[in-house]
């Protein structure tokens, strides 16, 4: 889980944050660093990141600034504040924007790992197999880091968008079962505006055509309602096999 984790740092001290990235790094973690807000906005609205690390003081667009323009796009996603002011009304002030935790200079890396852990824990979808890799009844496998699908042994036959794949994530977690809509545009996008909604129906269009010829496999979709990815159940051919030959 953690080794696709992607986190924004957004911290103008050069050396600061290079020690931050630095030790998130060897955590596993996959960092951008950004040296002003306005940087830091661009690549959020680029790139999908899990967690955000926000100096308050910084130039062009400040933290809190910056920390409003997120959640206007994304209200799920973790923010962290670092600052090395400690009044009682920044942290306040932080909370009440949209902020989750709020660390103070110097803080302790250890520390701000297991504050990312506990965060990462409440939003990152739970019960991902040890390897990674999901299976999707007797043939396909979806394998979330690479972001493929393959037939069991075979190679792959598809190749998956980050987005797609953290699509297919949810909807395999919650296989065989009625998902909502808004329930799947929170969890992946952060938000259920319009556009969101209609970026994912691309997506789900792109997923159903991966699984047409895939057997016992459906993407069906309850209009305006939700979806549901029916998957059939494993017989464990390996395990068959094996006690068959043994009997033999």
């Amino acid at each position: 889980m953690v080794s696709n984790v992607q986190i924004l740092l957004a911290e103008d001290d050069y050396q600061y944050g290079s020690i931050i990235k630095k030790q998130l790094e060897a955590a596993g973690y996959a960092v951008v660093h950004c040296f002003d807000g306005e940087v830091a906005l661009k690549k959020f609205q680029r790139d999908d990141f899990d967690l955000c690390i926000l100096d308050v003081l910084m130039p062009k667009k400040d933290g809190f600034t910056l920390a409003q323009d997120i959640r206007k796009k994304n209200g799920m996603i973790p923010i962290l504040f670092i600052s090395s002011k400690a009044t009682d009304e920044d942290r306040l002030h932080g909370f009440r924007i949209g902020g989750d935790d709020f660390l103070v200079k110097p803080f302790s890396m250890r520390e701000l790992i297991m504050r990312i852990g506990v965060f990462l824990r409440r939003t990152l979808p739970k019960d991902v197999p040890g390897d990674g890799i999901y299976k999707l009844g007797d043939d396909v496998r979806f394998n979330y880091e690479e972001k493929e699908l393959t037939r069991a042994g075979g190679e792959p036959f598809a190749t998956l968008t980050k987005k797609e794949a953290k699509v297919l994530r949810y909807l395999v977690e919650n296989s065989n079962k009625l998902v909502k809509r808004d329930e799947i545009l929170l969890k992946v996008w952060g938000n259920s505006s319009f556009f969101s909604s209609r970026s994912m129906d691309v997506f789900l269009t792109r997923l159903r055509k991966h699984f047409k010829e895939e057997p016992g496999i459906a993407l069906e979709t309850l209009h305006n309602v939700g979806v549901r990815l029916n998957i059939p159940e494993c017989t464990d051919k390996d395990s068959e096999s094996t006690s068959t030959d043994n009997e033999g």
